[in-house]
């Protein structure tokens, strides 16, 4: 009887493996200006579903700017970004949100939210597309189908591992899921996170110089931000944080900027 068991865990696992391998080999796309290849199980429908119930759902529960100079503006920039964006099929919607947090989101899909906390760092126009054009690249990239492509495989691992201790020890059941969970956050989703933010800055810089804007902005608000950045998480560990540094980001920021001068015309 117990040979049985491990014969049909042993096939399990078996099955796992081939699932994933074909998900794998199926479901790889090219990520737009920055030419990564990158898995993404997540069809582009489900994105945009899932980013639009989520968003109806923030818009109900949070409060919206009433203010039409700074919603006029918004507008403005997010329809200048999004008509020079990868992606064709997005319903782009923009909405400024009241919230002194100095912070911006995409969600699936071109749902863009802004807060008006960051509207004192972004100071002007230009400033203001660095902002929304790093958003419009998130969502460009599929970085959202990315990200839960990603934790859908690592809970297939994870269940994998379980299947194979299912005999062992419970104290041993108990600090393998430990150390699985902790190392897959160290060592493949944080790393994963600060390379999607990276990644969202060279294209969002390449996307604010299409649509009129110019690039060199990206850099004056990273230098503007990267004094708030150091006082609100100076004492968290680059190691720990879901995006990269800002002297990091600026580093890099200088070292795309030829490019995106390229595709620069000034509107």
């Amino acid at each position: 009887m117990q040979n049985i068991m491990k014969i049909f865990v042993q096939l399990r696992l078996v099955f796992v493996f081939i699932s994933v391998a074909c998900l794998i080999l199926t479901s790889c796309s090219t990520v737009p200006v920055t030419g990564r290849q990158q898995l993404n199980i997540i069809s582009s429908a489900q994105e945009v579903e899932l980013g639009l119930s989520s968003f109806e759902k923030l818009k109900k529960d949070s409060k919206i700017c009433t203010d039409p100079n700074i919603n006029a503006l918004v507008q403005k920039v997010g329809q200048r970004i999004a008509a020079v964006a990868d992606l064709p099929s997005a319903q782009w919607e923009f909405v400024v949100f009241e919230n002194a947090e100095p912070n911006a989101f995409c969600l699936p899909g071109g749902k863009v939210g802004v807060y008006t906390g960051i509207l004192p760092f972004t100071k002007d126009e230009a400033g203001l597309a660095t902002v929304i054009a790093h958003e419009v690249a998130h969502a460009a990239a599929h970085h959202g189908g990315e990200r839960l492509s990603q934790a859908i495989l690592l809970g297939v691992a994870g269940q994998g591992i379980s299947s194979t201790m299912a005999k062992s020890d419970p104290r041993w059941q108990a600090l393998v899921s430990i150390v699985y969970g902790a190392g897959s956050q160290l060592a493949i989703v944080l790393p994963h996170s600060r390379k999607q933010e990276l990644e969202a800055d060279e294209i969002g810089l390449v996307y604010m110089a299409r649509a009129g804007y110019d690039p060199n902005a990206a850099i004056q608000f990273w230098e503007r931000f990267s004094e708030y950045g150091k006082k609100s998480s100076a004492s968290m560990p680059w190691f720990l944080r879901t995006h990269p540094v800002d002297e990091i980001r600026i580093q890099n920021l200088k070292a795309w900027l030829p490019r995106a001068l390229q595709e620069y015309h000034p509107q």
